[in-house]
Formats: C-alpha cells, structure tokens, sequence
C-alpha cells in the first residue's frame, strides 16, 4: 500500500508534470448562488438564431463584443448562417483571434442546423462539417475549457426556443465541467420554461434505480437539489445505505430488484400511494459489471449483467408506457458507457448491455416524443467511483489521463447531466447520447 500511494504521489507531483505527465486544471463546477460562469460571454456569427441567442443570454449572462480584449469565460457562435462549404472560413476569421481570450474553464458552443432534416445539399455539408471543428476545438483548449456542437431543428424560431435555452444554460455553466467535445441535438417540440431556473425540476417526481451509494445516490441528491420528491430503489439487501440516500433527499426508500417481472407495477404502486400521482422521470442507474475475458465468461456473469443493466430498462420502461403509470412530460433516461460505444476488453457482457442503451433510447424516442416526453442516455467515462479507486496505479492514471481535460470525473458530473435531462424545459432534448467522459479518446 506505501508503494502504490508513494506511486501515485510521484505520478501528480510538480516533478511528474515537468517531465511532461499530463496533469489536468482543476474544474469549475456548479455552486449553489454563484454565477453559472466566472465571465462574459460573446455571441458571434451571424445566422437565423443570432437574435434569439442574444436575447436569451442577455439576462442570465454578461455579454461582450467580440472585439473587446477582455477575457472572456464562453462564446456562443450561431453558424446556422454557414450553407456552403465555402463559407466555413467563416469559422477561422471568427475563431481565431478569440483562442488567446479565453478565460480558464471556459465554455464554446457552436449552433448549427440538425444536417438530417437540411434539403440542400450545400447546407448538409456545411452543417456536418462543424462535428470535425467542434471537436477539434475541444482537444486543442487548455485549462480546463470546453467545446461543444448543438444541432437545432431547422423549424425552431424564437417561439419555441426553451430547449435551446435549457441547453445553453447546461453547457454554459459548472453543471457541465466534465462535458467535452459533445453534440446534442435539440427538436422542434415546445417546452416551457420553469418558474425558477434554479428549481427546474420542480413538481417533478422521479425514480432513480441503483441509489443506494456511488453514482446512483448522487444522482438523487442533485434531482433533489434541483427540485424533484425522489423514489430512491436498489435491492433489498442494500437497504441501509438506500435509506441513508432516501433520507438525505427527503425522499422515500423502495428496496427492489429491477429484475422483477413485476418492478414496474411496484413502481407505479409506490407512486401512487406514497405521492399520490404518475412518475415523471425514471433514471434507469442500476448496473452490475461481472468482468472476464470472453473465452473465460460463464452463463452466470453474462446473464447478470444482461438482466440488470439493458433487460430490465426496457422492460420496466414499457410497462410504465403500457400501463399509463407516467406523468405528463415523462422523461426516461439511461446510463450509457464509453464501453458501450468503443468496446473494452474483458467487458463484452457489459459493453454489449451498453450499446443496447443506445439503441433502447433511438428505439423509444418517437413514441416518448409522441406523448410529450423524451428519453436520453449519458455515457460516463472515467469516473472517480470506488470501483475505478481499487484499480492498479498504472491502469487507474492512464484511465485518468486519456481525455482532453486530463483528468477523471466525479459522480456529480454524471448527476448534472442526468438532470438537465430530466427538466420539463429539456423535453424538446430527446434521443441523445451525452458522453461525460472529458472528451475521452476512447469512442467518438
């Protein structure tokens, strides 16, 4: 135990980082009464939505001329206006004299048309080519700041513009510090915005799987913190540390095995005679992982992680849809993982059950869209957990390190998220996959 903390001391000591061990900036991340950033933001760019956007950040955010030498904390670029290829220079004329103006934990956004529902040819091209840009902006930032793509519906105007806006007030604050490198794709559904922006999930009840400790738990907390009445499950034999989570939260403890046929009945029963009402939001967290090399695999570790971590989603989330137990604006979301998405090594059980989030969210999204709700995954990478804790040194650095912010997540992280997920302002967010990985090399 001495070796590995002298290790790991040495591995993040000054010495380390002049030798040219990456050693990531500490993240910005969201507090309670502080301002969502520590600058001004610019809005450049000259498309459709440049006076929505203007209009929009103008209240919550200070904003700057681009032109001003003031440092400043995000850029919001509205390049809806691009419809050519040739036009892209756009973004270097724009871009360029604002990278040295960036303040630490910065936060860029650039909008852009959804290329799918684009007719013109030119302007699918253009639009497509901003995912390279945006991403590539991303791996070349420093000190802890950020890039981000947000395709919009083409049909969106100022009329319905909250899930744009529930967007930005996410990427444009501590709530997304360990985002990076991501698109996100905003429809033409309305939705309201809340009464307090600080409390957007007020009046929302949600149900959070897996809650009794690590990402689960944290996850409950902050759907509290913004808001819900909270349902905290996990099996009945962790019942002590759910009560513990269901206390904190001031909600209720429901001990359940998710692989029930009948978890969702329970579910809704609890709803209904705890709250009186229909569920809002489901968190579908719980998830096991029973790593081994394929060949080596048995029946057991396969089946486990199988019926926990994508059978059990799919089944309850049909029969809280069947059974008419969720509520207006329902919001269904699961928990992805970059292993889902690039595969890993001695996890095909796991990351096969992952990738299958995927299609669980592409697959329900419609009918969620249908009813007024949506449904969308996050997809952590490395997360600070007990689990990633217990790795070897060696291992556990890299795993650290393999990501444009150079650093691991924390369970917050992963929370924030889910909850700018869960907010009625957010139902127009539907059928996405947030990787909260630091923008990790591993996937795309």
């Amino acid at each position: 135990m001495a070796k590995k903390g002298f290790l790991e001391q040495l591995i993040n000591s000054p010495l380390a980082a002049k030798a040219g061990v990456p050693q990531g900036f500490p993240l910005r991340r969201y507090k309670q009464g502080e301002p969502a950033l520590h600058g001004p933001v610019v809005v450049g760019g000259a498309g459709r939505l440049t006076q929505a956007l203007t209009r929009t950040l103008e209240g919550p955010y200070k904003l700057l001329k681009a032109e001003a030498d003031t440092p400043r904390a995000g850029i919001v670029f509205d390049a809806t206006g691009i419809t050519r290829p040739e036009d892209l220079n756009t973004l270097f004329d724009f871009f360029n004299p604002q990278m040295r103006k960036l303040t630490d934990n910065a936060r860029i956004v650039v909008i852009g048309t959804t290329p799918e529902l684009i007719e013109d040819t030119d302007a699918r091209i253009a639009a497509r080519a901003l995912e390279g840009f945006s991403r590539s902006v991303a791996k070349e930032l420093r000190k802890s700041a950020t890039a981000q793509l947000v395709y919009v519906d083409p049909a969106i105007d100022e009329s319905n513009f909250t899930g744009v806006e529930s967007t930005l007030r996410f990427l444009l604050s501590g709530k997304s510090a360990y985002v990076d490198g991501q698109v996100i794709r905003v429809t033409d559904t309305a939705a309201e915005a809340p009464a307090d922006w600080d409390a957007p999930l007020a009046g929302r009840l949600a149900v959070v799987t897996g809650a009794a400790r690590g990402i689960g738990a944290v996850i409950a907390e902050t759907l509290a913190r913004d808001g819900a009445k909270v349902i905290c499950v996990d099996i009945p034999q962790a019942g002590e540390g759910l009560a513990q989570t269901a206390n904190k939260v001031k909600g209720t403890a429901l001990p359940l095995d998710v692989t029930d046929p009948a978890a969702a009945e329970k579910l809704a029963s609890h709803a209904a005679e705890r709250y009186g009402r229909k569920i809002d939001v489901v968190v579908h967290n719980a998830g096991v992982t029973r790593d081994k090399l394929l060949a080596n695999m048995d029946a057991a570790r396969w089946n486990m992680v199988q019926n926990i971590n994508l059978v059990a989603p799919v089944r309850i989330t049909e029969a809280l849809l069947e059974s008419d137990a969720l509520g207006e604006n329902p919001a269904i979301i699961g928990v992805s993982s970059i292993a889902g998405i690039a595969g890993n090594r001695g996890q095909t059980n796991y990351g096969t059950t992952k990738a299958g989030v995927i299609g669980f969210v592409n697959s329900l999204e419609a009918r969620l869209a249908g009813i007024g709700g949506n449904i969308n995954a996050v997809a952590p990478g490395f997360i600070e957990t007990d689990m990633t804790a217990a790795m070897p040194t060696g291992p556990r650095e890299v795993g650290r390190r393999m990501n444009s912010l150079q650093q691991g997540g924390q369970t917050i992280d992963v929370a924030e998220t889910v909850a700018y997920f869960a907010a009625t302002a957010s139902k127009a967010v539907n059928g996405n996959i947030v990787r909260v990985c630091g923008q990790s090399m591993l996937g795309a």
